[in-house]
């Protein structure tokens, strides 16, 4: 126990940790003349034998030191195996990271293969459809119009009946003309007969040869008044047979302008309604003078070159069909000369003063390298394609471009067939960048 100069304070704090350190044995001392806050006195048991002062004093600095240097030391380990584990943490994220990822994927782009086959040479005009005949339908008598036979827009044949006017008029005419013919026929019997008895009597010298004659030139004069009464008849049944209103071709009525009841006329300006024929039907194009030596050549030689109609907005094909003429001069307001192009127009798809565009075919080019106009790229160097490799990367390959028709591009020099070329997704690529070819993508059409 400790003598009177020193006073015990109490056990310090027990270890939290559990162990048998000396701070958890830590006794305070002090002198009993001494105040609690001067002086410290580090001991380990609460039963140590009482020491003097000063060795108490010189053994607690040493002890003090130790402690901070192992305290030092420990937060140094400590620190560095927080280093440590950090490191390997973050050294195998990163290495899960890059084996669940792989490599970085490319410039996903689609592809075409170029090939081989024939490139056809079309020129392209406006044109308008035009019906092969146009016909006003008009009476050639004037009458009551009785009938009509048709409805509009309907499709007629040539020979069909129209429309019928009020016929009784013109059948009294040729009742009429008939009772004529009748008369005068029955005279030209009796003056056949007297000429008959007159060549009796001038033989026997009874009459003179002048009374004959005279009776011979009026049988002639019955036989002239027979012949215009057969005309007579013949101009009243064709009256009444325009009667009967017929149309003149086959084609399609557009709308009545006459109704039935109305008297109509021969002289009337609008007639009876409007036939086109629009099977078949042609369409009139224009194409620069530039062109026409080549278009004429080989019209001349025979060739029936063929055209193709599209819409207006020149995406939808229409119908097929062949140059029929070349006009014989050219507009010198517009460089341009008229061509006019046959279609069977069977389906009636083309109508009249529709506007269309054509493509006439003046060339077809045979074993050329095709590929998709949309792959080829222009540069400070000229026209050039990205070409895939087979280790999916891109080289920038200079082209010779021939001919561009719609959607595809004839190429003269710089590609083989077989070879793939970028069609979409040139916007990121460079020389040598890896590429993802995404599905779908296939040779050029």
């Amino acid at each position: 126990m400790l003598s009177g100069r020193y006073k015990t304070l109490g056990r310090g704090p027990p270890d939290p940790f559990g162990g048998s350190d000396i701070c958890s044995q830590a006794v305070l001392v002090l002198p009993m003349n001494a105040n609690p806050s001067t002086e410290l006195i580090e001991n380990n048991y609460d039963d140590a034998p009482q020491q003097p002062s000063s060795e108490a004093s010189e053994n607690a600095a040493p002890s003090i030191k130790r402690s901070k240097k192992w305290l030092w030391l420990l937060a140094v380990a400590l620190l560095l195996g927080v280093v440590y584990v950090t490191v390997r943490w973050q050294t195998h994220s990163t290495a899960a990271s890059k084996r669940e990822t792989g490599p970085p994927p490319g410039v996903p782009v689609a592809i075409a293969s170029a090939r081989k086959g024939e490139m056809p040479i079309y020129l392209t005009g406006l044109g308008t459809v035009t019906p092969t005949n146009t016909v006003t339908v008009r009476s050639r008598i004037d009458g009551q119009l009785q009938k009509v036979n048709f409805q509009e827009g309907q499709f007629v044949k040539q020979g069909d009946l129209l429309a019928e006017i009020d016929p009784r008029t013109f059948q009294l005419q040729l009742e009429q003309a008939q009772g004529q013919l009748a008369r005068d026929q029955a005279q030209l019997g009796n003056a056949r007969v007297d000429l008959q008895r007159y060549k009796t009597l001038s033989a026997d010298g009874v009459i003179t040869q002048q009374q004959y004659d005279t009776q011979a030139a009026s049988v002639r004069q019955f036989e002239g008044v027979i012949t215009a009464d057969q005309a007579q008849i013949d101009n009243a049944k064709l009256q009444i047979s325009y009667c009967r209103i017929t149309a003149p071709l086959s084609g399609r009525i557009g709308l009545r302008l006459v109704d039935v009841g109305n008297m109509i006329h021969a002289t009337d300006p609008n007639g009876l309604v409007v036939i086109t024929q629009v099977q078949p039907i042609a369409v009139l194009f224009t194409i620069p003078e530039d062109n026409l030596s080549e278009v004429l050549k080989r019209v001349r030689a025979g060739e029936h070159l063929a055209v193709e109609a599209y819409d207006r907005s020149g995406q939808n094909k229409i119908t097929d069909g062949r140059v029929l003429t070349v006009d014989n001069l050219i507009d010198q307001n517009t460089g341009t000369t008229r061509l006019k192009a046959l279609f069977d127009n069977k389906d009636n798809m083309l109508y009249p003063n529709q506007f269309v565009n054509i493509r006439l075919l003046v060339e077809t080019k045979q074993n050329k390298i095709i590929i998709p106009a949309v792959a080829i790229q222009r540069g400070p160097q000229g026209m050039f394609v990205y070409v895939v490799s087979k280790d999916e990367t891109v080289d920038v390959r200079p082209v010779q471009v021939g001919t561009i028709e719609g959607v595809n591009a004839s190429i003269e020099q710089g590609l083989s067939e077989g070879e793939q070329v970028v069609t979409d997704g040139v916007d990121k690529l460079r020389a040598g960048s890896k590429v993802q070819v995404r599905s779908g993508s296939g040779p050029a059409e």
